[in-house]
């Protein structure tokens, strides 16, 4: 390996690593997304060895779940595989945008990062590939895929290992609010976030007799009030 390609490598490996570091904050969100689809392919009666299996080969938590009842129910296999495909046709988009990038790579690894193209992944390629030389944003792009791919299946698997202990009754209602806490803890880090989520959770324990789930709303826009509000107060202090 001569100077040059070496430096290429390293390179490369240090676009990969960036591309993962990117995706840390993302790590929640992403995981509580598989936890909620996991749980409902282990609750959905379809069986844990074929959850196991569809977990593994489809990557994409929305079409799983599209897709889930209809197998459940034994539809036409063709209705089963369009419905998730209409579900799924916004990665069309998603890899037609990508294709400058990924253009020089070779065909084979080209249909491997085809497989790991992600919602987040394509957020935060689109968002900060541009900084890299057109030899190293694919190496970035597959720091990103891994990163989201990695923990969407921990979510997934831990999803269905832990459905069988959670009460029936719990539902998906419990990993729904997993979901929310996971969204939500990240965005208590600033004083607008938990200002507002504070000032919500307060209101939605006082409204919480209102009838037709009204206090709810009120809540939710009296703690983004005050979230806006706090926002702009520490922008004029800067």
């Amino acid at each position: 390996m001569n100077s040059a390609d070496g430096q290429q490598l390293t390179a490369a490996r240090t676009a990969a690593r960036k591309g993962f570091a990117d995706m840390v904050p993302t790590f929640p969100a992403t995981i509580a997304w598989g936890l909620v689809t996991g749980v409902a392919m282990a609750q959905s009666g379809l069986g844990l060895p074929k959850a196991y299996v569809l977990s593994t080969i489809a990557f994409a938590g929305s079409a799983q779940l599209a897709a889930l009842p209809l197998l459940v129910s034994h539809a036409p296999v063709w209705v089963t595989v369009l419905t998730a495909l209409m579900v799924n046709l916004r990665f069309v988009i998603y890899s037609a945008a990508l294709k400058t990038s990924l253009a020089r790579v070779p065909l084979a690894r080209r249909c491997g990062l085809a497989y790991l193209i992600g919602d987040m992944t394509f957020v935060i390629f689109m968002r900060s590939g541009h900084r890299y030389e057109a030899a190293t944003r694919p190496a970035y792009f597959f720091g990103v895929a891994v990163a989201n791919f990695l923990p969407w299946h921990f979510g997934s698997f831990a999803g269905l290992l832990a459905a069988g202990r959670i009460p029936s009754e719990w539902g998906l209602d419990f990993a729904g609010m997993l979901a929310l806490i996971a969204l939500l803890v990240p965005m208590l880090v600033s004083r607008p976030g938990l200002a507002g989520a504070m000032v919500a959770g307060l209101l939605s324990l006082a409204l919480d007799a209102l009838p037709a789930r009204t206090g709810l709303v009120l809540a939710t826009l009296g703690g983004i009030a005050v979230a806006l509000l706090v926002d702009q107060l520490g922008r004029r202090r800067r």
